[in-house]
């Protein structure tokens, strides 16, 4: 029989990873709110109503669970239905049933590191978050851990990829953030966030040890200046004015991959580089020559 994942909260990146495992012989259903938006997807949808438990019930059994929610808003209310209450009903719905699930993934954030001095982070380092969205995703990754189901946590930094080109946009019109102090980022694309997930699938699907708690992002964390340099670059735009005020809501670490890198996994996109070569090209970002 066919392996079969469920995808919860299934949008761009759920989207993403569905169709690769597709690709590879699996079934997949992708669930959000208003399933017809995942028509045009090649996918299996379903609706379901993840802060629901009689929504819940009528989703199918499913070998691997992998929950990819998102809020519908910054809001303190909107994080809490999104994360901890939503998935805490996901665990009590398919931890109860007769065939329960054989590995259950939380798509977490970077969000849960309160550091932001520069400081080198991975797995084990220490998650005191003083924003509300960073202690409601630490409040859900307790919920799977201490949950009888086997599950692991993934933790991805800041995504960009198709139709996420806020930074290539600003760049674009001439703002780039200033040189010092470095303000150290850290993002993996799109792409790379299903490749991740779809490789500890595997790992999971072939008896390999996978671990509880994943760092992902790409293989060079970067002074944001740097990056927004090599954009204007590429683009063949000056910059004529500093970005300062965004700056303060940043956190500025550095994120270590090390643990995911160990486990075999090799990145489409190592660096901001090769990501946003993608995304320039294929967005139609970049300047016609001449």
């Amino acid at each position: 029989m066919k392996t079969t994942t469920l995808i919860l909260g299934c949008g761009d990146i759920g989207t993403a990873l569905g169709r690769r495992l597709q690709a590879q012989g699996q079934r997949v259903i992708g669930a959000r709110r208003r399933a017809e938006s995942l028509e045009d997807t090649g996918l299996e949808a379903v609706a379901a109503d993840l802060a629901d438990p009689a929504s819940l019930a009528g989703l199918p059994d499913a070998d691997i669970l992998v929950y990819v929610a998102s809020a519908d808003r910054f809001e303190e209310a909107a994080y809490r239905a999104a994360y901890p209450e939503g998935l805490a009903t996901v665990l009590a719905e398919f931890g109860a049933r007769d065939k329960v699930p054989r590995h259950v993934f939380f798509v977490s954030s970077t969000s849960v590191y309160a550091q932001c001095d520069g400081e080198s982070v991975d797995e084990s380092s220490p998650t005191e978050p003083t924003g509300f969205s960073g202690q409601l995703m630490c409040e859900a990754e307790r919920a799977l851990s201490d949950h009888s189901l086997p599950g692991s946590v993934v933790r991805f930094s800041g995504i960009y990829g198709p139709g996420r080109d806020r930074l290539i946009r600003q760049v674009g019109e001439g703002r780039i953030a200033p040189p010092s102090p470095a303000m150290y980022t850290n993002r993996i694309h799109r792409d790379d966030c299903a490749g991740v997930l779809a490789h500890l699938i595997d790992r999971v699907l072939a008896d390999k040890a996978v671990e509880a708690l994943y760092l992902a992002t790409d293989c060079e964390p970067a002074p944001l200046h740097d990056v927004m340099s090599w954009l204007a670059k590429q683009l063949k735009v000056e910059a004529t004015d500093t970005i300062q005020s965004p700056l303060r809501r940043r956190a500025s670490k550095l994120c270590s991959n090390a643990r995911l890198l160990e486990s075999g996994y090799v990145f489409r996109y190592p660096s901001f580089r090769e990501g946003y070569a993608q995304v320039l090209k294929e967005g139609g970002f970049l300047p016609e020559k001449a």
